[in-house]
Order: structure tokens, then sequence, then C-alpha cells
């Protein structure tokens, strides 16, 4: 378990005026935390100086540089052996956070697992799920919440992935796939998620799209052969029963299907040379 005193708690923020205070006062209500950081992405209100008010470490981005620069921002700057990233949007408990942080050291990674209830929308929650589904099959692990985020590790956890994280909203896509596929625990924790105070800053179809696209690179950067090995069968089998076909049909085997056959072929190889990239990056790392 980790001590709320060895705990850098970190709030990402952006224009949040009406609910920070009340994050940061329920979180000095229940526990005495290292310290408290809220990075203050560029807000037009005065989220800065509310969080300030409250008691708060403040660190503000001249601009609005993005959901993600601003948990790297964060954990630049935490001093505590464990770090806890919540939402500044009122959404998340001081109850939960305390949970999560309970099962640290058994587990290197603990996220808060929201309930379909805790969705913003139908629409939101349908991309989540298929989101999740995809997420499971590419790690081989069952992943119930793609892109919570609340979430505790160590430090130093944190940081290893550090240079995987980007700038907008997928930090904890990119961590929870990080963390899996190098090899760690990870807990999914259910929590409970209230109302957000305001408006909710993802855009459904183009953050959605970025979801997609981290969780594709995450992946290969750790486990390549994920993706290319299901290319690849599925070219190989296309053109394996294409030739099939205009044999019996036709009686000989066209260009095309050969070229599928050869694709797959060539898409297996670059995925098995990647694999083995990998796998010399982590043992180089470790």
């Amino acid at each position: 378990m980790a001590e709320p005193s060895a705990v850098s708690v970190i709030i990402p923020a952006f224009d949040e005026e009406a609910a920070i205070g009340s994050v940061i006062a329920s979180l000095r209500a229940a526990a005495p935390w290292r310290e408290i950081i809220v990075v203050d992405d560029g807000s037009t209100d005065r989220t800065g100086e509310v969080a300030r008010t409250s008691g708060a470490k403040v660190i503000r981005h001249p601009y609005n540089i993005g959901n993600g620069a601003s948990v790297k921002s964060g954990i630049r700057e935490a001093s505590g052996d464990f770090i806890l990233i919540m939402d500044g949007d009122g959404q998340h408990t001081s109850a939960d956070a305390l949970r999560l942080l309970s099962y640290l050291g058994e587990y290197d990674l603990v996220v808060g697992t929201r309930a379909s209830s805790g969705q913003a929308s139908t629409a939101r929650h349908l991309g989540n799920t298929a989101l999740n589904r995809l997420a499971s099959y590419l790690t081989g692990r069952e992943i119930p919440d793609l892109t919570s985020g609340m979430r505790a590790a160590r430090s130093s956890g944190f940081r290893e992935f550090l240079h995987l994280l980007p700038n907008g909203f997928s930090t904890p896509t990119t961590t929870t796939l990080s963390f899996i596929k190098a090899g760690y625990s990870v807990r999914f924790e259910p929590i409970e998620t209230r109302a957000r105070v305001g408006q909710s800053k993802i855009r459904l179809v183009s953050d959605g799209t970025n979801f997609l696209l981290i969780l594709l690179k995450v992946i290969t950067v750790f486990s390549p052969l994920r993706i290319f090995l299901p290319v690849s069968v599925f070219a190989f089998t296309l053109g394996a029963m294409y030739a099939l076909w205009t044999a019996v049909t036709q009686h000989h085997i066209t260009n095309s299907s050969v070229l599928l056959i050869v694709l797959a072929v060539i898409i297996f190889l670059v995925g098995l040379v990647s694999e083995q990239i990998s796998t010399l990056r982590a043992e180089g790392q470790r």
C-alpha cells in the first residue's frame, strides 16, 4: 500500500474553475498528500488562481497544449515515490483515490474502472466499449476501461513510458497498454463517477480516431505480430481462396491471387522482424 504522504497527486486542468477548488478541498480533507499538483493547460478562466488559493502547487502552460502534455508536465515535477492522476472536473472521489492506493505494491498500476452508467453518453459508451474489446484482443488481457483518467502507479513506472505519451487525450490509453505489454501487473478497480462540472473537452470523432491510432501504435511498439499476423493471414486466405476459385472455374491462377499471397508473406516477414526489434528494445531497457 502507498502511504498518501509519499504520493504526488497530478490533476491536469483546462477551464475547470467551477470544479477545481472543491476537488482539491476534498483531497486535502481525505489525506496528508505529499503534494497536489494542478497543471493549468492554458486556461482562459481562473483555474490556476483557484487551484493555488485552494492549496495546490500550480504549473501553468502558456497556451493549451493538451491533456497528455499536462500529465507529462506533472510527472516531471512530481517528487513523490508514487503518482496518482485524476481529473479536475469533479468526476472522481477522494475515497476512490485512497482505495486505488491501497493496491499499490501488490500491483504496479491501478486503474479506476467506470461503470457503464458513468459514461457521458450512449455514443461515448459504445465507442469506449469497441476500444476496450480491440485493446483486449491486442494485449491478450481483458481491459474493462481503457480510457479512464484515474490511475495510480510508482513514479518510476510512469517515467519509464514518458516518451510514449502523446500530448492529446490518449495518455490513459498509452499508459494502460504500455504497463500491460511491458509485463507489469495491472489492476482494474471499480470506482464511482459523478456528473462532471462543465462540458467535456473530448471530441468524439477526432479524439476517438486518435485513441485508435495510439492503441495501434503502442501495440506495434510492444507486440507487432498481434497486428501484422492477422493482416497477413487475411491476405493469404483471400489469395488462396481466389486462386482455388479461378483454378476450378477458369483452369488457371490469376496474378491477383499470387500477389495477395506474396503480400501476405511480406507482411508476415515484416511483422517477424518488427517483433525481434521490439524484443531487443525491451531487453536493452532492462
